[in-house]
C-alpha cells in the first residue's frame, strides 16, 4: 500500500495518548522536531487562530515558517503550512514514506510493538516536512490536551494555552481543574508559558504546574490595555503592552473572541522575542491584520448563496458564534448544524437555536457524526418544533438558503470540510 492508504489505516486505531511510540519514532527520524525554534500552542479554543496570527507574524518578520495544526477541512495538505502556504502532495507523500519506512524497521527490529496512530504519523510527517524546508521558526498546534499529545515531545522557546473549556471530556476529563492538568502538561521546565483568560479553576492549576516547573507564566491581560470597535466589517484594535502599542489595526479574523486571541498572539510573539526570536511591531500588526484561518467565521460567496462557516465545536465556540450572530442579524439567521455524537449536543445547539431561524440539523461525515434526529431530541421542547431535520447536506444547504440569502453552518469543522468540498471551495 502506498503512503496515503498506510495513513489511511491508521485511522482504525482511533485515539491513543502518549510520547512512547512518537519519541521513538522521532529518533529514528533524527529528532526532527529540534531543528528550529517551536511556539506550543494548547487550548480548548483559539488555539488555531492564535497559531495563525502568530505564524504569519513570524513570516511578515522574514523567517521561513512552519505552521502544524488539525484537523484538516478538505485536503491533508493543509495541516502542514510553510510561509502560510500548504506543502505540496509530492512532498508530504516523500515524507509519510520516510515515516512509515522508519516504523517499519522499527517494528522489525522489535523497538515499536504497536502501530502508531494517524496522528502521530502525521505529527512524524511534520517535523519532517519542517526540517527539510529549513524552516527558523515552527509554530506547533497541539492536537488533544497537551500532556500525552504526539507534538508535546518539542522542546518549545515558549509554550501557550489560549483558554480552557469543557471539551473532549472522556479523555481528558469532566472538570475544568482536570483538563487544565492536561494542557499544562506542556508546560516545560525554565520556559515561560502564556495563557489567555482562564478560569480561575484552571488558572488556579495551570500557575501551580508553571511554579514547580520553574516555568515563567505569562497572563496576556496583565499590565496590557486593549481598545476594539467593532462594525460590520470586523473589529479593529488598539494593544498596548508594556513593550509597545500595537495599531489600531483592523482583525482579518471575524468576531468579538478574536480580540482576546490577538492579545495572546501579541504576548506570545512579545515573549519569543525575549528569548531570541525577535519579531518587529509592524510584523506583529501585519499578523493581526491577514492572518488566514478558514472555517473560523469565514464569509463566503458562492455561486448558491452567501455563507458563514465557522467550525465552533463546543459549547464555548457555539456561545461565541451565537454572540457575533445576534449583533449581525438580529432577527435571526438560517443555520445548518452537524456535530459529533461525542460533543455535547446539548451544550452546542442550545446557544444556536437561540439565534437560528430556522435551525436545520444534518448528519456531519465520518462515523462518529450524529444522526439529526437524535440532535433534535437534544433540544428542548419549543426548539425542538422549529427544527428541520434533514440527513442529506445538499439538501439541508437548500432548505437554509430557501429561508434567507445569507446561511450559517456550524458545529463541527468536519462538516465545514465537506460543505468546502460539496461547494468548490479552495482551502488555502
Amino acid at each position: 500500500m502506498d503512503a496515503r492508504a498506510w495513513l489511511a489505516h491508521l485511522e482504525t486505531f482511533g485515539v491513543k495518548l502518549g510520547l512512547d511510540t512518537i519519541t521513538t519514532m522521532a529518533a529514528a527520524l533524527g529528532d526532527p522536531h529540534l531543528a528550529c525554534p517551536v511556539l506550543h500552542v494548547a487550548g480548548t479554543n483559539g488555539k488555531g487562530s492564535v497559531s495563525a496570527m502568530v505564524s504569519h507574524a513570524l513570516t511578515a518578520a522574514g523567517y521561513r515558517t512552519g505552521r502544524y495544526t488539525s484537523p484538516h477541512l478538505v485536503h491533508l495538505e493543509e495541516r502542514f503550512a510553510i510561509d502560510g502556504r500548504p506543502v505540496s502532495a509530492s512532498l508530504l507523500d516523500a515524507a509519510l514514506d520516510e515515516v512509515r519506512d522508519a516504523v517499519t524497521r522499527l517494528q522489525g527490529e522489535g523497538r515499536l510493538a504497536v502501530e502508531p496512530t494517524y496522528f502521530e504519523a502525521t505529527t512524524a510527517a511534520a517535523f519532517l516536512l519542517f526540517r527539510q524546508a529549513a524552516t527558523e521558526a515552527a509554530v506547533i498546534e497541539v492536537g488533544l490536551g497537551g500532556r500525552f499529545d504526539a507534538t508535546n515531545i518539542v522542546s518549545p522557546l515558549v509554550t501557550c494555552i489560549t483558554s480552557i473549556a469543557l471539551d473532549h471530556q472522556a479523555q481528558l476529563g469532566g472538570t475544568l481543574a482536570s483538563i487544565a492538568g492536561e494542557k499544562a502538561g506542556t508546560i516545560k521546565r525554565g520556559v515561560p508559558v502564556v495563557v489567555g483568560a482562564l478560569p480561575d479553576e484552571a488558572l488556579e492549576v495551570v500557575a501551580l504546574v508553571a511554579a514547580e516547573r520553574g516555568a515563567r507564566l505569562v497572563k496576556a491581560q496583565d499590565d496590557a490595555r486593549v481598545f476594539a470597535l467593532a462594525d460590520a466589517g470586523g473589529t479593529v484594535v488598539e494593544i498596548a503592552t508594556p513593550a509597545v502599542t500595537y495599531g489600531p489595526v483592523r482583525l482579518a479574523l471575524r468576531g468579538e473572541h478574536q480580540v482576546g486571541n490577538a492579545l495572546v498572539a501579541v504576548r506570545l510573539l512579545e515573549t519569543a522575542a525575549g528569548a531570541g526570536l525577535p519579531v518587529w511591531t509592524a510584523s506583529i500588526e501585519r499578523g493581526l491584520a491577514e492572518a488566514h484561518w478558514p472555517a473560523r467565521l469565514q464569509h463566503l460567496q458562492t455561486p448558491r448563496g452567501d455563507l458563514i462557516v465557522d467550525g465552533a465545536h463546543n459549547p464555548a465556540g457555539a456561545e461565541a458564534l451565537a454572540s457575533y450572530l445576534a449583533t449581525r442579524f438580529p432577527g435571526g439567521v438560517p443555520i445548518v448544524a452537524g456535530m459529533m455524537a461525542d460533543k455535547d449536543v446539548a451544550g452546542i445547539l442550545s446557544p444556536l437555536a437561540g439565534v437560528a431561524r430556522p435551525l436545520v440539523l444534518t448528519r456531519a461525515p465520518g462515523p462518529r457524526g450524529a444522526d439529526p434526529t437524535d440532535l433534535a431530541d437534544a433540544l428542548g421542547a419549543t426548539a425542538r418544533q422549529g427544527a428541520i431535520v434533514e440527513p442529506d447536506l445538499d439538501r439541508a444547504l437548500a432548505r437554509a438558503w430557501s429561508a434567507g440569502p445569507v446561511i450559517v453552518v456550524a458545529g463541527s469543522l468536519y462538516l465545514a470540510g465537506a460543505v468546502f468540498a460539496l461547494l468548490g471551495v479552495r482551502v488555502e
